[in-house]
């Protein structure tokens, strides 16, 4: 063949391969985009936190909403929880996503707030997003700055689940009885705006509770080291969004927090007497609307007994819904 058919050919394959590769890309995009950030998830774990010869009991681990009104088929699903009975819920922020959207997420959460809740905000709860260039999730966290939008009606929500039996752990150190067993909870603002003051709830966790929950929006190990100095068993956070954008075989690209990127989402250890749960959350901010390999989730964490047999924790169980619809 001569040099010029040679070249040709070079030419073709070239121009098949970006061809390839635009359509790959554009695939892609529409499937993060169009199906799997509303394909609900919900995630199932046991964690052996109790004492020997304790009754387990549940954790429901709602995050991230991001609530949008026109967000219905995410309302649905999520009041539809509600069937599983959870003994506790736990809400750790970033509910809101649009000055109107309060009531949006008490219909979503309608009937969990008849069951006992904790709950503390992240940023999305206090400002509304603004429009961001997605390639400053993948810059250093030192290099960002922070761009806050218009304040958003975050007391108005708090009121309504403070009125519904719910307790905010914002520095709070608070006891609640689940099913006539004392669990100790403590909680902070969200550190992802530095608004925490771990100092205002320092000291060791009740000792005599079934169980020491700690609660965080977003998981930054300085404040997970300082629960863990305290003695709590086992710490929950959301922010992370697993990571929103995970590549198979690698995983979370960034956490947007100083969280190692394993730790993206689900449950791990931290330190040799602490778990930490980190929800992947239900929701995205409106100006990057994409999922990949990282479905919107809740969890339904049981807390066992130590020493018995456990799942694994990170294991996923898929709750079938209807054609996502918005």
């Amino acid at each position: 063949m001569s040099t010029l058919g040679n070249a040709r050919t070079s030419g073709d394959n070239a121009k098949r391969l970006a061809v390839g590769t635009i359509a790959l890309g554009t695939a892609t995009l529409g499937y993060a985009v169009g199906i799997e950030r509303r394909r609900w998830t919900l995630r199932t774990a046991e964690l052996p936190v109790l004492a020997p010869g304790t009754r387990p009991f549940t954790i429901l681990h709602v995050s991230d909403l991001h609530m949008l009104p026109g967000h219905q088929s995410k309302q649905r699903w999520v009041a539809a929880l509600g069937e599983l009975e959870p003994d506790l819920v736990v809400n750790t922020g970033d509910n809101l996503s649009h000055r109107t959207a309060v009531p949006s997420v008490l219909r979503a959460l309608g009937p969990l707030l008849n069951r006992p809740g904790l709950f503390v905000f992240g940023s999305n709860d206090y400002y509304a997003p603004k429009p961001k260039n997605p390639a400053r999730y993948l810059m250093p966290l030192g290099k960002k700055k922070r761009i806050h939008g218009n304040q958003l009606p975050w007391r108005d929500l708090r009121a309504a689940f403070l009125e519904h039996g719910w307790t905010d752990l914002t520095h709070v150190r608070h006891t609640v009885d689940v099913g006539g067993r004392a669990v100790f909870a403590a909680g902070v603002d969200d550190p992802h705006l530095r608004r925490d003051r771990y100092s205002d709830i320092a000291g060791p966790a009740d000792a005599t509770a079934a169980v020491r929950l700690g609660v965080t929006h977003s998981p930054e190990p300085r404040v997970l080291d300082t629960f863990a100095a305290d003695g709590y068993d086992l710490v929950l956070a959301g922010h992370t969004h697993g990571g929103q954008l995970r590549l198979p075989g690698y995983g979370a690209l960034v956490t947007n927090c100083e969280l190692d990127r394993t730790r993206a989402r689900g449950a791990s250890r931290w330190g040799a007497d602490m778990w930490l749960h980190v929800s992947a959350g239900l929701g995205t901010s409106p100006y990057a609307p994409a999922r990949f390999a990282c479905p919107p989730e809740a969890s339904l964490l049981t807390l066992v007994p130590r020493g018995s047999g456990t799942t694994d924790p990170r294991k996923p169980a898929r709750r079938k819904t209807g054609k996502p619809v918005r």
